[in-house]
Formats: structure tokens, sequence, C-alpha cells
């Protein structure tokens, strides 16, 4: 069931291949479910099949204990095909890996469209340094769930 605003979240949104994009997914009622190794790595594999399938090329992504900021170069899906994918895909193997078997992602997803002459790698940095503001380590380094294509 969908939130009664999260129409707002998909007014104007575009989904244009080759475009870059910001993405960010909550999980359902903000559990930390990503605290969990097995949970984390089991989300982590789907990013990259997403990848493998051709839907986006990951250019940075950091899995918190309970959401995800991925930038993204959009590839020929849309960004709801995308996002509809990778939470579907997702949900069933967490389920197989022990995964609570209940609502795992938040209905909708925010998206933020990205201009390429932006300071792209200032985006990345930002991304990769959401552990370090979340107290969660003091060096992004010391955080295991993440990656970027310039590291």
């Amino acid at each position: 069931m969908e939130s009664p605003s999260s129409h707002r979240l998909r007014r104007g949104r575009v989904s244009e291949p080759g475009r870059l994009y910001l993405l960010t997914t909550t999980t359902r009622n903000r559990q930390p479910l990503f605290k969990d190794l097995r949970f984390a790595r089991t989300v982590i594999q789907q990013l990259r099949i997403s990848e493998e399938c051709k839907a986006c090329r990951s250019l940075a992504w950091v899995l918190m204990p309970d959401h995800l900021h991925w930038l993204i170069e959009l590839g020929q899906s849309s960004l709801g095909e995308l996002m509809c994918g990778f939470k579907s895909r997702s949900t069933c193997e967490l389920y197989k890996v022990g995964a609570e078997k209940r609502h795992v992602w938040q209905t909708s997803f925010h998206d933020r469209a990205l201009r390429r002459e932006e300071d792209v790698k200032a985006v990345a940095r930002y991304i990769i340094a959401n552990p370090i503001r979340a107290g969660l380590v003091q060096r992004a380094g010391q955080y295991p769930h993440w990656d970027c294509v310039w590291l």
C-alpha cells in the first residue's frame, strides 16, 4: 500500500537513458535490516545484478542499516522498472537467507537527476561519507557496504 504522499515523489519524474540519477530508498519503517551482514551482502549482490542486466551503471552507492543511496547512469529501463526489479529481487533473496517474510522496502523511492556539468565526484563523496555523518565509523574505508568507481 502506498503512503498518501507517495504520488508527490513521482510528480515530474522522467526516466532518461544515459542520465545520471541519485536514488534513495528506505526499508519499511526504517528497520535496520542491513546491520546483519548476510542481509547487506544479499542486497549488494542485487545492485550488481542490476548493472549486469544493463538496467544501469553504478557509479557510487552506500547501503546503510536502513536505507540505500545509489548514484547511477540509467540504462534502457525506466527508473521505476530499475527500482521495482531491484526491490523485488532483493526481497526474494533476503527471504531465502532468512529475513522475516514481511515488506522489506518502503513503497516508493526518491530520485534526483544530475546535470552532467555538476560535480558528480562530489556527489559520490557525499554518498560515501554517509556512514561518517551517521556516526557509524570515523573514516569511509572502515564501513563495509559501499563502492565507488572513482576509488
